[in-house]
């Protein structure tokens, strides 16, 4: 199997990113096919050529890790393109929302009194 698993939806809450021009502030890293779960279980050509598809913007597909887990949410066209080149390995924008919520947490904490309640 190319991929780690085939889902069918987005199951990480939403992260607020919409534009290329934010998924750009991202830097590239490499990621194994074999790690990523799609966000979509068929290839759909109008979203595929939509304005804010990997197809035409961004060279890069867009991962969010969620959980530990790693999920393909735009640019599958891409993966699957690297698989047909016998790749495992592409590069890929990962947002990471583990660390986002870790983030937020600690600030949270912090913004706390001592001997102060949730």
């Amino acid at each position: 199997m190319i991929f780690k698993a085939v889902g069918e939806s987005r199951p990480y809450p939403d992260h607020s990113f919409t534009s290329q021009r934010e998924w750009g502030t991202i830097a590239p890293t490499q990621v194994r096919l074999d790690r990523l779960i799609t966000t979509q279980r068929m290839l759909d050509l109008s979203t595929l050529f939509g304005e804010d598809s990997t197809f035409y913007g961004d060279l890069f597909p867009h991962v969010v890790q969620w959980n530990g887990q790693l999920y393909l949410e735009e640019g599958v066209h891409r993966a699957l393109r690297t698989a047909l080149q016998h790749r495992p390995i592409m590069y890929a924008r990962i947002l990471d929302l583990d660390a986002r919520l870790r983030c937020a947490e600690n600030e949270r904490d912090g913004d706390q009194s001592p001997g102060q309640e949730s």
